[in-house]
């Protein structure tokens, strides 16, 4: 039997569509109950996480028509933006590229996934900017006084990821963990959301493709193409959409051993045309390989595990604080990478937690304290089981924003 996806559209618009999640559709296979082609039309898959490859364009108003010839020099709360490619020559207007990335030059730990989600928050933020005759121009905007603001992936949503640990003694500073990775042997961070991924359940891009819509940080967009360093064994895409339409819980910034970085969550819905189609979304945590490497250099293997590392595990913390001893500093306040951990109240925000359980990792007292398993792995000729000590992804926002697009294309506000 084969569907069209138009065949399953119409069943959408008419009432008719069996749409389940990926997670939905995960616990019926585990439940041992048979699903056939008839069973289910479409499937929502989701994915969040730390994605470094993360550009915004802005279109900004700065000063009165003729203030400036063009901007050479831009920044936004601190962090450098940079001008063009259109000059906008004596508008008085800035186009300007602001890397996820990038950090800020005037507010600690702060980078360009912050400002994403202050932006979209509703923030006043600053804006400077230096003309090419060394002239300075400053002014305050809000998200509503750019007429153009659209996040770009350049390398988003990939079909899972590595994990890391550190052989050696000296801890390592990287992007992969959110302070030095210790060792040796003692730590253990990996990213990807495994059975629910989207790219996961689509290996071989049958439906995943340029023009396939997304929802990105609750924003409906598009794939444009397969991301930078894409490959058909480990594939990513290059997406975008309009920052205007985005829920800051989706995304923000993520502290890092090496600074700030950014996090997205992207769904998307893959209608069930074929067979083939089928048994591919059948996938679970067992069956994906999770590749173990050395903090060194993601050239360097050193065993291979599975994405079971997501099973009976919690996806965010609890506290204790009558626990307290009110440690100067607090560490947990001090490594959260989302800034989710309040020192007074003892308390974790919910809206920004971003489950990755590392605040666990640093509090003597326990104050916080979060499931996350471990693994087991072979080197240098012995067995070692380390403990999961930080996770680059988010399994809850994935659900979340899984059930969301389910949600909008049972209601008709999302087309396939």
């Amino acid at each position: 039997m084969v569907k069209t996806v138009k065949e399953i559209q119409s069943k959408l618009d008419s009432g008719e569509a069996i749409v389940l999640t990926a997670d939905e559709l995960k616990t019926k296979i585990r439940n041992n109950e048979e699903i056939s082609i008839d069973d289910v039309d479409v499937v929502t898959c989701g994915t969040s996480g730390v994605m470094s490859g993360t550009t915004a364009l802005f279109h900004i108003p700065v000063a009165q028509p003729g203030s400036f010839n063009k901007a050479k020099e831009v920044y936004i709360n601190g962090i450098p933006a940079y001008p063009g490619p259109c000059p906008n020559e004596l508008l008085g207007t800035v186009d300007v590229i602001l890397y996820g990335t990038n950090h800020s030059e005037s507010i600690e730990n702060y980078g360009g996934g912050f400002l994403i989600k202050d932006l979209i928050d509703g923030k006043e933020v600053d804006v400077k900017v230096i003309d090419v005759e060394d002239n300075e121009f400053n002014t305050t905007v809000t998200l509503d006084d750019m007429p153009t603001a659209r996040l770009i992936g350049t390398r988003n949503a990939f079909m899972n990821y590595s994990s890391f640990t550190n052989p050696d003694k000296v801890s390592v500073k990287s992007i992969f963990n959110a302070a030095p990775l210790e060792g040796p042997y003692n730590s253990f961070t990996f990213s990807g959301c495994g059975e629910i991924n989207p790219l996961q359940n689509d290996p071989n891009q049958k439906v995943i493709n340029k023009g396939t819509k997304v929802l990105l940080n609750g924003s409906e967009g598009i794939v444009i193409d397969n991301g930078t360093r894409s490959t058909p064994e480990k594939p990513n895409l290059m997406l975008t959409a309009d920052l205007h339409d985005m829920k800051s819980y989706y995304c923000g910034g993520f502290k890092t051993g090496m600074g700030p970085e950014i996090f997205n969550s992207v769904a998307i819905a893959i209608p069930v045309l074929d067979e083939e189609i089928l048994e591919n979304l059948k996938v679970l945590n067992k069956d994906i390989p999770l590749p173990v490497c050395d903090i060194h250099g993601r050239h360097l293997p050193i065993d291979t595990v599975d994405y079971t590392v997501w099973e009976d595990v919690d996806y965010r913390p609890t506290t204790e604080p009558d626990m307290c001893f009110n440690c100067i500093p607090c560490l947990p306040a001090l490594y959260c990478p989302t800034n989710a951990y309040d020192k007074k109240t003892k308390t974790v925000d919910t809206e920004l937690c971003f489950g990755c359980g590392y605040c666990s990792m640093v509090c003597p007292r326990g104050i916080p304290s979060i499931n996350m398993g471990s693994v087991s792995i072979e080197a240098e000729g012995k067995t070692r089981n380390i403990q999961v000590t930080c996770r680059q992804s988010d399994k809850k926002r994935a659900l979340d924003i899984s059930l969301e697009l389910k949600e909008k294309l049972l209601d008709g506000s999302f087309k396939l």
